[in-house]
Order: structure tokens, then C-alpha cells, then sequence
């Protein structure tokens, strides 16, 4: 599953809002440059995650954008179902808007020989950006990327 440059730049853009001391809002153009994004899509971005109301903007000369909540509030899945909608490992998945997931494939009588795989995989992309918070990406970006790196996780081993 690949992510698109909406849920890269979206992330960033609200790492340096949450970066900001509460209420003080930060104009796109600085982050743009501090973070070296094109203006015109970091523009679009931010009125998806205005529409889901992650941000908020007001005008004026010290006007900007801000969190509409505490970044240890705001989880990963929230602002990328904000961004790139309902995630799918594959193409063929369906969301039925009940919250289950259906197969293309899927033909009557016989389950799709593969949907128990993605299901799984779907499920903990999910799970991971339910427990990731923007808080948590503020404070790795604050300690620096490299610092940081080594107490992440080491994917196990796989066996072939």
C-alpha cells in the first residue's frame, strides 16, 4: 500500500502546526518554505484537513492556520482517511460504508482466496495509525530523525 504526497505533505504541514505554541497560528507560505513544499498543494491539503476539522484557519495580519485540538489528540488515521480516503491494500477491496470489506472477486458461494490476507494486512495499517499521534511525530521531529531512529522498532526477521 503506497500512500500519496496528500498524506506525506498533510503530516508535515500538521507536524509543524502542532510544532507552534497553542493558539498561534502559522501561515502556509512558512510552512511551504520550512518544510520545502509547493504553496499551491500545501493550499489544497490544508482545506481537506480544514473540511475534517483537524485545522482551522483565521485571517489577518497574524492570521494562519492552528490544530482545532491538542496534538496528543489527533491520531494518524484521522488525518489520512482526511487525505487519501479509506485505505485498501488492493484495488479490489470495496468499502461498503459499514465498516466491512468486500471483494470484487468475491463471486456467490466461494470467498475471495486472498481477502483473509489483506484484511489482516488492512487492519494493522489501520491499527498502527490509530496508535501513532501527532504528538508523538512533533517529539520526533523536536529530537531529530536520527537521534531518535534507533528506538524504533526492528522488524522481525522473515524466514524464505
Amino acid at each position: 500500500m503506497i500512500f500519496t504526497t496528500k498524506a506525506e505533505y498533510g503530516v508535515r504541514l500538521l507536524v509543524q502546526l502542532g510544532g507552534q505554541e497553542p493558539g498561534h497560528p502559522m501561515s502556509l507560505k512558512a510552512v511551504a518554505e520550512s518544510e520545502s513544499l509547493p504553496l499551491a498543494y500545501l493550499e489544497r491539503i490544508a482545506a481537506l484537513l480544514k473540511k475534517a476539522g483537524l485545522i482551522e484557519a483565521t485571517r489577518g495580519a497574524h492570521g494562519g492556520y492552528r490544530l482545532t485540538r491538542p496534538p496528543e489528540e489527533i491520531t494518524m488515521d484521522a488525518v489520512v482517511l482526511a487525505l487519501e480516503g479509506a485505505i485498501a491494500p488492493m484495488d479490489c477491496f470495496l468499502d461498503d460504508r459499514e465498516g466491512r470489506v468486500l471483494c470484487s472477486h468475491h463471486t456467490d458461494g466461494e470467498a475471495c482466496s486472498t481477502k483473509l490476507l489483506w484484511t489482516r494486512v488492512q487492519v494493522g495499517v489501520i491499527r498502527a495509525l490509530q496508535r501513532t499521534t501527532l504528538a508523538e511525530l512533533v517529539d520526533f521531529h523536536h529530537r531529530g530523525a536520527p537521534a531518535a531512529a534507533h528506538s524504533l522498532p526492528t522488524p522481525e526477521p522473515t524466514h524464505g
